[in-house]
């Protein structure tokens, strides 16, 4: 009977999410007020505690998060995982295109991953080459008209600005944050 309430418990799980928003802030954020249960089913997939956790807190984030950022999450909300789990729920919503992947370019080769949306939106992300925070570039979407050779099919596009956060660039210009000799 424990396990079986444990088990109940576990699947009971809502990460806080953002209150109801307007139709304006909807377009510009990554939320969509859809139930994680219910796109998951739909997909015909396993609605595990995981894979819900890990969809409410994309719907909920305002980034492309990485998998320690996400795993840091789930902790943070006391849910048990391990890296494997992770990455594989992480798969499944690419695969089931509830999710994209976003590539990691230099000394910052991770990962990140955000909501994909149901109204097919895509814009442009900024990555600071210097401390790897990855942002969401609303206002540019990414234009795609490429002639492929024959028998190449595009299936995704990405851009990606790099560059300083406002941050590490006060900081390179800041004459504390000058290399030493």
């Amino acid at each position: 009977m424990a396990g079986k309430e444990a088990n109940a418990t576990m699947l009971q799980y809502r990460p806080q999410i953002a209150p109801a928003m307007t139709q304006t802030e909807a377009r510009h954020t990554h939320a969509a007020p859809t139930d994680a249960r219910a796109l998951i089913a739909a997909r015909g997939g396993r609605v595990t505690r995981t894979r819900v956790a890990v969809l409410e807190i994309l719907q909920a984030s305002d980034h492309p998060m990485s998998h320690d950022e996400l795993a840091a999450e789930l902790a943070a909300a006391d849910i048990a995982h391990d890296r494997v789990t992770l990455y594989r729920a992480l798969d499944w919503l690419v695969e089931q295109a509830l999710a994209r992947r976003i590539a990691g370019s230099g000394n910052d080769r991770a990962w990140r991953f955000e909501l994909l949306r149901a109204d097919g939106h895509r814009h442009a992300h900024f990555h600071c080459d210097r401390c790897g925070q990855v942002i969401c570039l609303e206002g540019l979407e990414p234009a795609v008209a490429v002639a492929l050779p024959a028998g190449f099919q595009l299936d995704r596009a990405e851009l990606v600005i790099h560059g300083a956060c406002p941050d590490c660039g006060v900081e390179r210009a800041s004459p504390a944050a000058a290399p030493r000799r």
